[in-house]
């Protein structure tokens, strides 16, 4: 392992360190723990503080914030500052902002309780100074949904009926600010389960934002209650509920326990709370234990390039520091009972410091709060295998788990057919989002299918994190077994609809060759009205023969020769001639293009059927030159996972350069609040997807071999610690074009590592 002293040193080195107060929230700082995420910034004079927690979905199926936190001291350091810093201590998980004015020093800690919900800022001064912290809220009135903010809830984009903005409870309770959000009444699980005809089996349905409540408490250390304050932030008008320090002192503490359950009155949130600040507030191990947990995680694994001479201004020194960076990111969500969402995570901030259109309220994110999009999700959770992040992986299986029974009763509903079918677009209880089903379906679409341009018949997404669940067993033992019948119910309503849908056109379940005619599909959102797609026979081959593959104890003889029979009626991929070139085809036979992604590659990564150490190398790697039908299709941001490709087709140059514009600073403060490119920022899928084209220069694993460096620059010194299949670890020195040091755990399998050249 690299040496500890060696690892503090780098992890040092990626500090992000600002020496003057930021402009607005456009220039905050994430910093969080646990499933917690808060946006750090100082202006005016004022530390403020965005609070955001996993699985906050209001009844519009939004994911709003939890409020914001501001902090004024006087005498005030932060106005007009001598001297001022605020920099994110990666190692220790947590922001330290520091301000001089005159002979007054402050240092303010901001750091999150990984085992609990809880926020602590913890003040301290060379000289006397008096705290005021005022807990903000700007949902306090029943208001319309207004239309330009429909697409943080996009299910009620065209809906028939505008939904309700419904207000949060804030109140003192004696010197302490309590504030809560209780779903009631008409909810978007509502909306779409009357939209699409599932009243009948509305019950066998999951419907998380039932009675959910969410909210917390703001106390501290001799903080009395002070009074309310009204003000504009950015172009949101707000209350704040203030506390103040009984006097001044050179040390002042603040908590803030941040709460989501459901339940259907007040009193178990209130009692639940009441046991949340007996065990969190006291406990005087808590700093301790959490930066412990943060050390840990680092030891996972690391990627540093160039680290002997660390140059910010250097782009392939911030490959690395930004890496480590969104790997922070992402961790602020490892115990969270949700998954990361694609387009901000929990750190999304005032839109207009997005897009200056917007002036709404911090509520806001494109793409929806409770939705959650497969293609551009499974970016956020591949990169968790080789950094040795396979318990992260947990929310994004548990998702679909949750929802198997309702996707299984969609299926029976329209069809009466077996099997779970999972939509691209999707709500957090599983159902399609509205607008994406369409709400003005001509009379001949299909019940069940979605009037969409872009993701009718794109049901194939959920076998991306079905083979991440195989994946994780292969990688670190993961228990799979609860999560088996999903990924059978997956494959068998591939079987039983498309055998059904060819029976109706052709009077045969399969084709004249005895296989299944996947008809009608789609290739991504790309190649529409498509027969036999490439990434669909890629996903369906890939995880039936890992399937089949599992040992006895976890498939049955009988589900095996299942599952065997269907592969063996698995189409082929099919071929095209390009420039003169063998490429792969994105599909046997589509009608049109309709956006850009590259699914002809979907073979080479996820599904790893061509590439470095496999059969047919050259025609991938034609397909990458020559296979296109657009310009568009080759892009850097967002999800696009062009560097991706040609680090698994062994394309050196090309990998280097489009990780270098990948994982490059963003053009804002922050370096990783990539974005918005297609999505939001901070765009979580432009950052996961650096991080896999990173690792995939730098380790492939292919059937039991082990490729190292496949590739990788011979300028670029790198230092390196990813995980392989087997509980394997690979440590790895690259210096000057040379193997300085590599280390193997376990050791046999040194013997199946492939040295570069």
């Amino acid at each position: 392992m690299l040496d500890a002293e060696r690892l503090k040193t780098i992890l040092e080195t990626y500090n992000v360190v600002w020496t003057s107060p930021s402009a607005d929230a456009g220039e905050s700082m994430p910093c969080g723990g646990g499933d917690i995420g808060l946006n750090v910034w100082v202006e005016s004079g004022d530390l403020l503080i965005y609070l955001a927690r996993s699985g906050t979905f209001d009844e519009l199926n939004r994911m709003p914030k939890l409020g914001r936190l501001r902090l004024t001291l006087s005498p005030n350091p932060f106005d007009a500052p001598q001297s001022f810093r605020q920099e994110l201590k990666l190692r220790d998980g947590f922001v330290q902002v520091k301000g001089r004015s005159n002979d007054l020093e402050v240092t303010l800690d901001i750091w999150v309780d990984v085992y609990r919900p809880v926020v602590h800022i913890e003040v301290t001064s060379d000289h006397p100074t008096t705290l005021v912290a005022a807990y903000e809220s700007w949902r306090l009135e029943t208001r319309e949904f207004s239309k330009p903010e429909q697409p943080s809830a996009r299910s009620w984009s065209g809906a028939p009926k505008a939904g309700k903005v419904l207000p949060d409870v804030v109140e003192f309770n004696g010197n302490s600010v309590r504030f809560h959000h209780q779903n009631t009444g008409r909810s978007a699980f509502d909306l779409c389960v009357e939209q699409q005809g599932l009243l009948p089996v509305k019950d066998q349905l999951w419907n998380p934002l039932e009675n959910l409540i969410y909210g917390g408490e703001l106390t501290g250390d001799n903080m009395v209650a002070d009074r309310k304050r009204d003000g504009v932030q950015a172009s949101t008008p707000y209350t704040g509920w203030r506390l103040r320090s009984r006097s001044q002192s050179t040390s002042h503490s603040m908590r803030l326990s941040l709460h989501v359950d459901r339940c259907a009155s007040i009193d178990p949130w209130r009692s639940g709370l009441a046991e949340l600040q007996s065990e969190s507030w006291n406990d005087p191990l808590a700093r301790t234990n959490t930066v412990q947990w943060w050390h840990a995680f680092w030891e996972r694994s690391h990627i540093a390039i160039d680290a002997d001479v660390p140059n910010p201004e250097s782009e392939r020194w911030q490959v690395a520091r930004n890496y480590q960076l969104f790997r922070y990111q992402l961790a602020c969500n490892a115990r969270g009972k949700w998954p990361t969402k694609f387009n901000g995570g929990l750190f999304t901030y005032d839109p207009e410091f997005v897009d200056p259109s917007r002036k709404l309220d911090p509520d806001f994110r494109n793409w929806g709060g409770g939705t959650f999009t497969a293609q551009n999700q499974r970016l956020v959770y591949w990169p968790m295998l080789k950094g040795g992040d396979v318990d992260m992986m947990k929310p994004a299986f548990d998702f679909y788990l949750n929802n198997l029974r309702g996707a299984e009763a969609r299926v029976k509903q329209y069809w009466n057919l077996d099997g779970a079918c999972f939509t691209e677009q999707i709500e957090c209880f599983g159902l399609p989002v509205a607008f994406e089903y369409g709400w003005k379906r001509p009379v001949d679409v299909e019940a069940g299918v979605e009037h969409n341009a872009w993701v009718s018949y794109q049901w194939d997404t959920v076998f991306e994190f079905c083979l991440m669940i195989l994946d994780a067993r292969r990688y670190a033992d993961y228990d799979i077994r609860s999560y088996l019948p999903l990924i059978e119910s997956c494959l068998r309503f591939y079987d039983t609809f498309y055998r059904d849908r060819a029976k109706r056109i052709t009077g045969s379940e399969l084709d004249e060759k005895g296989m299944l005619a996947i008809y009608p599909g789609t290739a991504c959102e790309t190649y529409k009205d498509a027969r036999n797609p490439t990434s669909t026979i890629a996903a369906l081959r890939s995880v039936l023969t890992r399937l089949c593959e599992l040992p006895a104890d976890l498939l049955e003889p009988a589900s095996r020769e299942r599952w065997d029979a269907m592969l063996q009626t698995i189409p082929a991929i099919a071929y095209r001639e390009m420039s003169g070139h063998t490429t792969i085809a994105p599909a046997w036979t589509w009608s049109h293009k309709q956006n850009c992604e590259l699914p002809q590659l979907y073979p080479v990564y996820p599904y790893g059927m061509f590439g470095v150490g496999r059969p047919n190398l050259e025609v991938a790697i034609d397909t990458w030159k020559y296979g296109t039908d657009g310009l568009d299709q080759k892009q850097i941001q967002s999800w696009h996972q062009d560097a991706i490709f040609c680090a698994r087709l062994g394309l050196t140059g090309e990998a280097a350069a489009l990780t270098i514009e990948k994982l490059k600073d963003a053009p804002r403060r922050f370096p990783t609040f990539w974005g918005p490119g297609h999505d939001w920022v901070p765009d979580h899928n432009w950052g996961g997807s650096g991080m896999i084209g990173l690792q995939e220069m730098l380790l492939q694993c292919v059937e039991d071999k082990i490729y190292l460096l496949p590739s990788w620059p011979q300028d670029w010194d790198v230092e390196f610690k990813l995980h392989a299949p087997g509980n394997t670890t690979v440590e790895c020195t690259y210096r000057q074009g040379k193997i300085e040091k590599l280390i193997v755990t376990p050791i046999e399998r040194e013997v199946d590592i492939v040295r570069p050249g």
